[in-house]
């Protein structure tokens, strides 16, 4: 299965509950810090809601 990395660019201060809950779910706390995840509907619809807050790279295997 693909892998995708995820990137925090944002902050979360000042944004809505359901923002701040979704960044929490992607496993990210702060800033500059990343998870790998793998590439599934569920983590991409996530992405989506907060693409404002990270940055999204597809790593080959």
């Amino acid at each position: 299965m693909a892998k995708i990395k995820i990137t925090q660019t944002g902050s979360v201060i000042d944004r809505p509950v359901p923002q701040k809950r979704t960044i929490e779910a992607l496993g990210l706390a702060r800033p500059k810090h990343f998870v790998v995840k793998n590439d599934t509907p569920q983590i991409r619809g996530m992405i989506r809601k907060v693409s404002h807050l990270v940055k999204v790279e597809e790593i080959e295997a």
